[in-house]
């Protein structure tokens, strides 16, 4: 049995006696135990309905629930912000729980920096609906016109007489419909919102008292391992239990299908098992090879080609150009490589499963596991803990699914799943291979003629990707691909006469694809901004001014303005030729739009070079960034420090090794990934609009990092480099057919 009762921190935590519609107990996690919160039956979870979001109690205390989750962004943070700058109740004052599928709305993934964008204006629209009906029962309850009422920390003001929430709700029932025009605070009367605030999370992390999913514990755990197959898509022959069942603490072997796993009392014993057991497997080599990937890529079959943007009359345009470049860019297959290795405890009691996992859409994955194990989606319950290493859609599924397999074989006994090193890099879903064609054409005055280009990317038909452990026992799944989106930026911001982008999106990809942070975007981006650069220097102008030239939307005129002026930029075309000796130094810039209906970012890269190793090192990165209204000045700049830290690794080093049974990049040493010495200086200009909708700012800083890369590294030497990961190698490569 699991143990149901909150421990006195829950209970201190927890959002006690809530009041708006339902009273309820919602214990909040305890350190380094299970967050077992017993939810109310008749708690509302539609997004609209204000109870869904919020409940306040006697005291006054307000508790938020969000369906979405906060993965090292600081996202909870400004969650914060927003509701108590909405409701006028001092931070400390609220509590959230997050990503609970009893307790929580479903308000979709948290990923596609929609966090604050979707996610953080449904609570704002919910906390201002609560906040006209506390003040219309504070008018009523006083006496006094609604106009003439003032709140502060949550204490209702006027005629000389005051009144608190708590008081207005107690024994009261608002539960009303969030209201999609409300009007919320006047951005002039802010006291949190566009203020830095702490983060709620750095604090334990710092000193170490943080409770991770790889921390959480639950009254009666077992442990399990997978023994995956040698090659991804091998059958299991046989497998030998007596090679493991001598083992002190072996519980169970379990088998179902080709997923093979060891369940034990302890997690040493589970890992000792797990390579001790002897299993004979098939063979298989259905992998292309790793040399002809993107040969590979290109014979793939087309599901469908989506035109991204078509305007003017591009054959025309060539036709009229005096000279034409064409150019051919290719991202690499990337694994999350996430520090911590992915975990999740499952535990099955009378039908009903409870799981515990890093998530980043528990609701989704509710649906996953109930489809795996033929039980109705409400018969699951996912609650979100915080990962060492989570986003994009990485392994933590589907070690909620090994879980779930294995507690079911266990007669429904919790049991934790944490995976190793070989399996994260080895079987979490992967960023898929890109391939970009692009062409374009000017005339003698340097001006584009005509734009046109071609993008062969997985396609992106289904949600998630098919849960592992689901394949490998042929239990119910997703069939499909993921992720969707991967047309994102396909398009170009600048208006050009005549331009012709499609996305050509493809019926296979060699691994599980799934989201890696800022995926296609980051991807077209790279190609799109390093390509233009080439049309710039073709036409010898300076690069920031060349995309000036075309360039009408005012905000994104502002933000070149912006950087330009950050980087202290001095105008000429690249590359520099008056460098000498084996050290070069170069700066490159890049902007986008994002997805063309958001987040402006211009870049400015600047690079040293080694012209003898090929050695590429990123310096500095300057900034612009307008994200409209800013909730938290200083989240966001962790946001882009993090963004830009994380793709100079992946653009100049990380990339997916592979032979034609499985991945052979299964630790750090093969999948390298960048360390301190290499980390550069990040320097911003953040621009707050308070009077504009906040949008999103968890990637697009990162879409522009490669291509500003690329362009930095041609500006000091003169070699494009049209391929990531630009390592050493392939810059010597380049160098050497320039």
């Amino acid at each position: 049995m699991l143990d149901l009762t909150p421990s006195r921190r829950d209970l201190l935590l927890g959002a006690g006696g809530l009041f708006i519609s339902l009273a309820i107990k919602a214990p909040a996690q305890a350190a380094n135990s299970a967050p077992l919160v017993a939810p109310a039956a008749a708690k509302p979870l539609a997004i609209d309905q204000v109870a869904s979001f919020l409940a306040i109690d006697p005291q006054s205390h307000v508790t938020l629930f969000t369906g979405k989750v906060d993965l090292g962004t600081g996202l909870m943070t400004a969650m914060l912000q927003i509701v108590a700058e909405e409701l006028d109740v001092a931070p400390a004052s609220v509590t959230i729980i997050s990503g609970d599928t009893a307790l929580t709305p479903d308000q979709g993934t948290s990923s596609g920096s929609n966090g604050i964008q979707i996610g953080g204006m449904q609570i704002r629209r919910a906390a201002a609906t609560a906040k006209h009906a506390l003040l219309d029962m504070a008018a009523a309850k006083l006496g006094v016109d609604v106009a003439s009422l003032t709140v502060e920390n949550g204490v209702v003001t006027g005629g000389g007489k005051s009144v608190s929430y708590g008081t207005l709700v107690t024994g009261q029932s608002i539960a009303i419909p969030v209201s999609p025009d409300v009007p919320s605070k006047d951005p002039s009367k802010f006291k949190l919102v566009g203020k830095s605030m702490r983060r709620l999370d750095i604090p334990d992390k710092v000193t170490g008292r943080f409770t991770y999913m790889q921390d959480v514990k639950v009254d009666g755990m077992l442990h399990g391992r997978v023994v995956r197959p040698p090659a991804m898509g091998a059958n299991l022959i046989s497998v030998n239990e007596a090679s493991v069942s001598s083992i002190p603490g072996f519980v169970k072997l379990v088998r179902d299908g080709n997923f093979l796993g060891v369940v034990c009392k302890t997690e040493w014993s589970a890992i000792k098992a797990s390579r001790a057991l002897e299993a004979k497997w098939s063979d298989w080599a259905g992998l292309p090879e790793q040399s002809k990937l993107y040969e590979h890529v290109r014979a793939t079959k087309i599901d469908k080609t989506e035109v991204t943007s078509n305007s003017g009359d591009v054959p025309t345009g060539f036709a009229a150009a005096t000279k034409k470049l064409s150019a051919t860019y290719d991202f690499a297959i990337h694994t999350h490589g996430s520090i911590g290795p992915s975990c999740a405890i499952v535990a099955i009691e009378n039908g009903k499963v409870t799981c515990w996992s890093a998530s980043q859409a528990t609701h989704s994955m509710r649906k996953q596991l109930a489809a795996m194990l033929g039980l109705a989606d409400d018969d699951v319950r996912c609650l979100y803990v915080d990962g060492s290493g989570c986003y994009g859609r990485n392994g933590h599924e589907d070690a909620a699914a090994d879980a779930a397999l294995m507690s079911r074989a266990v007669e429904g006994r919790p049991v934790r799943v944490q995976w190793m090193r070989h399996d994260e890099h080895g079987w979490d879903p992967k960023g898929p291979p890109t391939l970009m064609d692009l062409s374009a054409g000017i005339d003698d005055k340097g001006n584009v003629t005509a734009w046109e280009s071609a993008v062969f990317n997985a396609n992106g038909t289904i949600g998630f990707a098919p849960l592992v452990g689901a394949q490998l026992s042929d239990r119910p799944h997703q069939t499909g691909m993921a992720p969707g989106g991967v047309n994102g930026d396909s398009a170009v911001p600048y208006g050009f006469t005549n331009v012709h982008t499609i996305a050509n999106r493809l019926n296979a990809t060699p691994f599980r694809p799934s989201w890696i942070r800022t995926p296609g975007r980051m991807q077209n981006t790279f190609a799109n901004e390093s390509f233009l650069d080439e049309v710039a220097a073709a036409a010898k102008a300076d690069p920031i001014a060349f995309r000036l030239q075309y360039l009408t939307d005012k905000r994104g005129i502002e933000l070149l303005e912006r950087v330009r002026t950050l980087a202290k930029w001095e105008a000429r075309p690249s590359p520099d030729r008056n460098q000498q000796g084996d050290i070069v130094y170069g700066r490159g810039v890049s902007y986008v739009k994002y997805e063309l209906n958001r987040t402006y970012i211009a870049a400015v890269a600047e690079v040293e070079v080694n012209r003898k190793t090929g050695q590429i090192k990123a310096q500095r990165f300057f900034v612009a960034h307008d994200c409209g209204q800013i909730i938290n000045p200083d989240g966001l700049r962790n946001q882009i420090e993090g963004n830009v830290v994380q793709t100079v690794s992946r653009a100049l080093m990380e990339e997916l090794k592979f032979d034609r049974s499985t991945v052979t990049s299964l630790d750090w040493a093969t999948y390298p990934v960048i360390t301190f010495p290499d980390v550069p200086k990040v320097v911003m200009d953040l621009v707050d609009r308070p009077n504009e909708k906040p949008w999103g700012a968890g990637e697009p800083s990162a879409a522009v990092v490669p291509s500003a890369l690329s362009n930095a590294v041609f500006d000091a030497t003169g070699v494009r480099m049209r391929s990531v990961p630009m390592t050493p190698a392939k810059f010597l490569a380049a160098l050497k057919a320039t």
